[in-house]
């Protein structure tokens, strides 16, 4: 396989100690590995740089729910709990599970159908499903044998549950490069710190440029989070000139070793900085949007307020030509791992996303940023149609849904089912490295092109595996 981006090596193991010292997300060292491997090229790593093929979307928002989203109590309805609530499973169990499951246990949610397409949604989501016609329901994800959080989000973002390899994002920063310089590639909202981590939105053995720029921490409230290391005392104006006397000197001296390309990447690397002290705060700053748009994503009430915050920063970040915007409703504050007290644990959460993902969906549409914009909801995984417990659900990575919207995807339909009781997939299973590769071709980049040399081999998002879900796209394929 050829590489992608030949101009770009490998890091050496030098430059990736210090992509880790520096810490994902660090702005003022956002850049440095890549703009060393890239100076003598003479371009920056996050240049605008042309798909394999003509692309249906510019730009990706994840919505990551951590935790695991319950299938059957969300957008895969299955009558036959309820008919056999209580009863044993007639068929075998996984060989693999996270705990002790019992008897079958039936939704205590009621579903409806929404739309012209009369998708089946549960009553947790009814903003969402007023959107039921833009949907591209999946019903038959799978995620291997990953029964905990940890290597389950880490397959989900990486294609890898065990070994460290670069996030979808970074990934696809790395391909296409990103249309507003003045702003990072891609951004990270409110991430956790657990379950992989910093993992989930790194660039790995990709230069350092490609990870992740971090706004909040999972831990805090997003109403305060902003980009890190940007403030500063001194006027913009007195900024300028001081960066300008200092480029100056850098340029003098890096003429006396023009074979050095560190000083090039120390030179970019403050540049970037500066530019972004002039545009990011006014980018996460919506005091300007209007009344009725902070109404829309539910901003100022209690339950709605914190993802409202994020939908609209996510809308606000793509918008201004950010690539890729990984928003998390996640651990420790949001999390929908129900092993005890499911019905409790998901009505909490989904009061607080529902209304603020639909409003993300219409405010993408009334902007004409609807078919751009590719709209991921994922889950690390399912939750079982057996009882943990009395009311709970464990893990479930055996069948399970994601969904999309937009970017050149059929809305009002799903893809794949599930058996009866929603334990295994029964048709058109989707494996990670084919929702990858189906992200990456209405990026327009072909998965099993996209790779990266390093170690010895060309690495991709999708290993050695993965299928473009032909189906769901709204234009027959392309390469």
């Amino acid at each position: 396989m050829s590489l992608r981006h030949p101009a770009l090596p490998a890091p050496s193991r030098r430059q990736l100690l210090r992509q880790t010292a520096c810490g994902i997300g660090h702005v003022a060292f956002l850049g440095l590995a890549a703009e060393e491997a890239s100076a003598a090229a003479g371009t920056s790593p996050l240049a605008v740089r042309p798909s394999h093929f003509e692309a249906r979307a510019k730009r990706v928002i994840f919505l990551f729910m951590h935790g695991g989203v319950s299938h059957v109590d969300s957008f895969d309805p299955k009558p036959q709990l309820a008919k056999m609530n209580g009863q044993p499973l007639p068929i075998p169990k996984p060989e693999f599970e996270f705990a002790a499951t019992g008897n079958l246990l039936q939704s205590p949610w009621k579903f409806s159908r929404y739309g012209n397409s009369g998708l089946e949604v549960s009553e947790l989501f009814p903003q969402i499903g007023s959107c039921a016609d833009d949907l591209c329901v999946i019903r038959s994800m799978e995620n291997g044998n990953q029964v905990s959080h940890g290597p389950a989000a880490l397959a989900l973002h990486t294609g890898d549950g065990v070994f460290m390899r670069p996030s979808m994002g970074a990934w696809i920063l790395y391909g296409l490069g990103t249309e507003n310089q003045n702003l990072p590639g891609f951004v990270t909202l409110n991430p956790s710190n657990y379950h992989g981590g910093s993992q989930n939105y790194g660039a790995a053995f990709l230069p350092a440029a490609f990870q992740g720029t971090r706004i909040g921490d999972g831990s805090t409230p997003f109403k305060t989070a902003k980009f890190t290391d940007l403030e500063s005392s001194r006027p913009s104006e007195l900024q300028r000139k001081q960066l300008d006397l200092l480029q100056q000197l850098n340029r003098q001296y890096q003429s006396t070793r023009p074979d050095d390309s560190r000083l090039e990447a120390r030179i970019q690397s403050y540049e970037l900085t500066f530019r972004m002290q002039m545009e990011a705060p006014l980018v996460t700053d919506f005091s300007q949007e209007s009344k009725s748009t902070h109404k829309l994503y539910g901003i100022d009430e209690e339950a709605t307020d914190e993802f409202g915050r994020l939908c609209l920063v996510a809308r606000r970040l793509s918008e201004a030509g950010v690539r890729f915007v990984h928003v998390n409703h996640s651990y420790p504050r949001n999390y929908w791992d129900a092993h005890g007290g499911l019905k409790g644990n998901h009505e909490s959460n989904a009061r607080k996303v529902d209304q603020p993902i639909a409003a993300l969906l219409k405010d993408l549409q009334q902007r004409g940023l609807w078919d751009e914009t590719l709209v991921v909801w994922g889950t690390e995984f399912g939750r079982t149609p057996a009882a943990q417990g009395s009311d709970g659900r464990d893990h479930h990575p055996h069948a399970f849904t994601m969904w999309m919207a937009g970017g050149g995807i059929k809305g009002g339909m799903t893809y794949g089912s599930t058996d009866e009781f929603g334990y295994y997939v029964a048709e058109k299973k989707v494996a990670m490295h084919d929702l990858h590769a189906t992200i990456l071709h209405q990026m327009g980049l072909d998965h099993t092109q996209l790779t990266y040399r390093y170690a010895g081999r060309d690495f991709r998002l999708t290993d050695v595996a993965g299928n473009v879900l032909e189906d769901i796209l709204s234009t027959p394929r392309t390469i």
